[in-house]
């Protein structure tokens, strides 16, 4: 049953990257924002499983561990096409994400790179290295939330 709904999400993530940037339009400004928050969601209710394994309070399980590394690497390139004109107001993004687009953009980077560092440790089926590249996912999150999100 695991293998089937890794398969499938895999495939969908390698869809997901294939189609430009372009493809993600959205015809009023708060369904974008509303796309940006429900990526951010699903990432965070994903990542969130993982922070008991990583803490030794439950037992690891490197295949659950791969499953929902694998759900996080697919949402990962997906919020930052909503982050689009129009889209300023009525979120909870600093106005930095536009006027620091480099700034954002290499956030962006940065958190994608530890994605990616993220499902190689999950790959490796090292507990220890899962551990230290969750850290570093968080600590990207956390980075960029801090600049470019506004508290709520």
């Amino acid at each position: 049953m695991k293998k089937p709904l890794v398969a499938a999400l895999l495939s969908a993530a390698t869809l997901a990257l294939a189609v430009p940037v372009a493809y993600a339009q959205f015809d009023r400004p708060e369904r974008a924002i509303k796309y940006r928050q429900s990526v951010m969601t699903l990432t965070a209710n994903h990542f969130g499983r993982l922070q008991p394994v990583v803490k030794g309070t439950v037992p690891y399980d490197k295949d659950a561990v791969k499953a929902n590394v694998a759900i996080i690497a697919m949402l990962a390139p997906l919020s930052w096409a909503a982050f689009t004109d129009g889209t300023e107001k009525g979120s909870n993004s600093k106005p930095d994400v536009w006027s620091d687009a480099a700034g954002f953009k290499a956030a962006q980077q940065k958190y994608q790179e530890t994605v990616a560092a993220l499902s190689a440790a999950a790959d490796s089926g090292d507990l220890e290295k899962v551990k230290v590249a969750s850290a570093a996912v968080a600590d990207s999150c956390k980075s960029c939330h801090d600049k470019f999100q506004v508290k709520r």
